[in-house]
């Protein structure tokens, strides 16, 4: 028996003597706001707040690169540059770094909220694994800079918040599907 089933139970017991009085109502409250769904929906919608965060930090410092001569890089600003460059590629870099792990969050809050059953985890599943694929993109940029011997580029901070961000969003999202209903 999950830790869910025993609250449902003590709910359903609540509800089955009869007519719930304010107490049991009270009681019956409390069984669906504490407990681990709450705490994920509550992690999950602090996801709202980290994301902008997460846009804004320093991703890495580049020197003598072609589109970044020595800025320091984040998701937004990158998404500038590549703006007057590359349109279509600062398209992909938005729809992967900033649409869909948005989409992910609120895929999950209206699955915790009860506004989407559980059938669409499958498919914040996806949209977060497609997220993890920015944080490889950004890791292979630097890795490849590197390589070639062009400049400098040095990960920043932001680089591992993004991927925290990124990992924490797949747990919530692995830990709903776990929990159940």
């Amino acid at each position: 028996m999950s830790a869910g089933d025993g609250r449902r139970a003590a709910a359903r017991s609540l509800t089955d003597r009869g007519t719930a009085g304010p107490a049991r109502r009270i009681a019956l409250a409390r069984a669906r706001l504490l407990g681990p769904r709450a705490a994920l929906a509550a992690a999950n919608l602090l996801m709202l707040v980290i994301w902008p965060i997460v846009w804004m930090a320093p991703l890495a410092k580049a020197g003598l690169m072609p589109y970044f001569g020595g800025d320091t890089v984040s998701v937004l600003s990158g998404i500038a540059v590549l703006w007057d460059n590359d349109p279509a590629l600062a398209l992909l870099v938005a729809l992967f770094a900033m649409i869909l792990p948005v989409a992910k969050t609120l895929t999950l809050a209206l699955v915790h909220a009860r506004l989407l059953t559980r059938r669409a985890l499958p498919i914040s599943d996806i949209l977060g694994k497609l997220s993890m694929a920015d944080v490889f993109l950004i890791a292979l940029f630097i890795v490849l800079t590197k390589g070639v011997g062009v400049g400098y580029v040095e990960s920043g901070w932001g680089l591992w918040l993004f991927t925290a961000a990124v990992l924490s969003q797949i747990a919530i999202g692995f830990l709903s599907r776990r929990l159940g209903d």
